[in-house]
């Protein structure tokens, strides 16, 4: 497994064993299957002018409740992460791992010492002063859930800089740490645009904090970041106005049947409870590596979870996706010896 390698590369997958992509079933991308209704046609779309990004920043402040002024939008939730470590110009980060993989890629490449806790045993470690401290909530790879308050306490104590990353919680129930933004003014929330609205290819991502913080960061950024298909593709998905309910009920319908047959399953030792569109496991034995090769004749893709911060090669993320997707897999796994 590469050491920086993610899910969701079909192309190289069909490339590797002689098949279409469009025959790749790819349960290794935690991208929503469930897409919104567009009300635009893209043909009509007139691209001479500049970008202009007041109509797209006012619909995600409505959005997630906060003022214009607590936005800066990015090249996708990725290019926000490099930028933030770049622009903070910290010396050192604590990873809350296991965590996406690009956080510890950007820390290096701007010169961060770095700190991991391991959050599934020692969530409450002592945290060093004035750090650059990341969590991702919900969690990847394992979709956990997690209040901060206490957290979000000792941070404080610690004079730190936060970074909430909540690029799954519009698939969760749950509260967001903006509610902390007035009483931690080192706080910055990633948002991802490209997960929950099914659009990986579009890249759209925000981070929110104080005015004062977004301001600075402004100052220092490019003037256009983002294309006009991708501006006007996220303000017609937020115009659906269905969406987020179908998508959140579908999900989790899907997610608590993805984990029945999970459990069912002999070569399983452990499902992890999640809340976002995807679902963490523990092998009893074989290898991630040999699970998914046992997978590949069915042509499908999951994703092996051995480079992750304090995982082994026995732990593998499956995606929430369709019935037919699943009920694939549920084949498979009937089918292959284990």
């Amino acid at each position: 497994m590469r050491e920086n390698g993610h899910g969701g590369d079909i192309y190289r997958f069909a490339q590797e064993n002689g098949c279409r992509v469009d025959e790749v079933i790819d349960l290794s991308s935690n991208i929503n299957f469930i897409k919104p209704e567009l009300d635009i046609d893209f043909n009509s779309i007139d691209t001479a002018p500049y970008p202009d990004y007041s109509a797209l920043q006012s619909d995600i402040a409505a959005l997630y409740g906060v003022d214009v002024s607590n936005i800066e939008l990015f090249n996708g939730a990725t290019s926000a992460i490099y930028a933030l470590y770049r622009l903070l110009g910290l010396k050192h980060t604590t990873l809350y791992a296991p965590l996406y993989l690009e956080y510890q890629k950007a820390a290096k490449a701007h010169g961060y010492a770095i700190d991991h806790i391991h959050r599934f045993e020692d969530l409450y470690a002592e945290v060093r002063p004035r750090s650059l401290v990341v969590f991702v909530n919900p969690s990847t790879p394992d979709g956990s859930c997690y209040l901060l308050k206490e957290l979000m306490e000792r941070w404080r104590e610690k004079e730190c800089t936060v970074l909430i990353d909540e690029s799954f919680l519009d698939f969760a129930a749950a509260g967001s740490a903006l509610s902390h933004l007035k009483s931690c003014r080192r706080l910055y929330v990633l948002k991802s645009m490209t997960k929950f609205y099914a659009a990986a290819g579009i890249r759209i991502g925000a981070l929110i904090s104080s005015a004062e913080n977004i301001e600075e960061i402004h100052r220092r950024e490019p003037l256009w970041k983002l294309s006009r298909f991708d501006s006007l593709y996220l303000q017609s998905a937020l115009r659906d106005s269905t969406f987020a309910q179908r998508s959140q009920s579908a999900n989790e319908a899907h997610r608590e049947y993805l984990v029945r047959m999970l459990e069912a399953h002999p070569a399983i030792e452990k499902v992890f409870p999640s809340c976002a569109n995807f679902v963490m496991v523990k092998l009893r034995q074989m290898s991630a590596a040999a699970f998914q090769s046992k997978l590949t004749p069915y042509r499908i893709m999951v994703r092996d979870c051995s480079n992750f911060e304090f995982l082994d090669e026995r732990y593998l993320r499956i995606a929430v996706k369709d019935m037919q997707a699943l009920l694939r897999l549920k084949e498979a796994l009937c089918e292959i010896s284990i």
